[in-house]
């Protein structure tokens, strides 16, 4: 099965109130495993950088004032995500961005049945615990050291390694667990409302060889030359 996972970078933290989209990083995996293709972009967003949002990217007026806008990239990203289900942490944060993109353009929105939250996944596994994406690469021994700064394709990098460990580890992707399909027990009588357990025995099947079987052994013995029995009479 194909996935995208993905992550982006925005201005803000809401596009209805004018923030945009200005970097976006995508992650190739089948069947769990990388598949070592991936989407980068930035995006020239059209207006200011607003200082605290800058402090978490990095991603300056100047650094962007060269980038293609979303509208020149978009058949592009849309290619490689294709029809898969895309993969992202707190998803409907990015999902409403990149649909806010696609809405201006007068393209169609991406189906939010094709979302995945790994958010929601870490709260149903670790009830109680951070759930940032910091906290699970700690969690899973994840190496995030090349993380000076948020980065949408480096944390989808990071988000791939910590979905993998949120759906089983590696094990998942290499094919090697075969479930076998569970059958019910049933019922032992009695169990759980105070009755005796009565348990049926079979009758014992007999084992012992026959007349016909013991003369046809006979007869086998009498025949071999030199057994080593033989030799060993007297001995001790």
């Amino acid at each position: 099965m194909r996935e995208i996972v993905f992550d982006t970078e925005t201005t803000g933290l809401s596009p209805q109130t004018g923030d945009r989209l200005v970097e976006i990083g995508c992650v190739e995996m089948i069947n769990r495993v990388e598949t070592g293709r991936t989407f980068h972009a930035y995006f020239n967003p059209e207006r200011a950088m607003p200082a605290e949002a800058q402090a978490v990217h990095g991603l300056s007026d100047a650094f962007l004032s060269d980038k293609p806008r979303f509208a020149e990239t978009c058949g592009e990203l849309l290619d490689f995500i294709g029809d898969s289900p895309l993969v992202a942490h707190n998803a409907s944060f990015d999902f409403g961005f990149l649909n806010f993109e696609l809405e201006q353009l007068n393209r169609p929105i991406i189906c939010l049945t094709r979302m995945v939250d790994t958010l929601v996944l870490a709260r149903q596994r670790h009830p109680g615990a951070k759930h940032s994406l910091d906290a699970l690469c700690t969690r899973y021994g994840i190496d995030r050291s090349l993380r000076i700064k948020h980065g949408a394709l480096i944390d989808a990098q990071l988000l791939a390694q910590v979905y993998i460990e949120l759906t089983g580890g590696r094990q998942i992707g290499l094919g090697l667990a075969i479930e076998a399909p569970t059958v019910p027990a049933a019922p032992l009588p009695g169990v759980g409302r105070g009755e005796p357990i009565i348990v049926q025995t079979r009758v014992p099947r007999p084992h012992a060889p026959s007349d016909e079987e013991l003369q046809r052994h006979a007869a086998f013995v009498a025949a071999l030359v030199d057994p080593i029995w033989k030799r060993m009479e007297g001995c001790g």
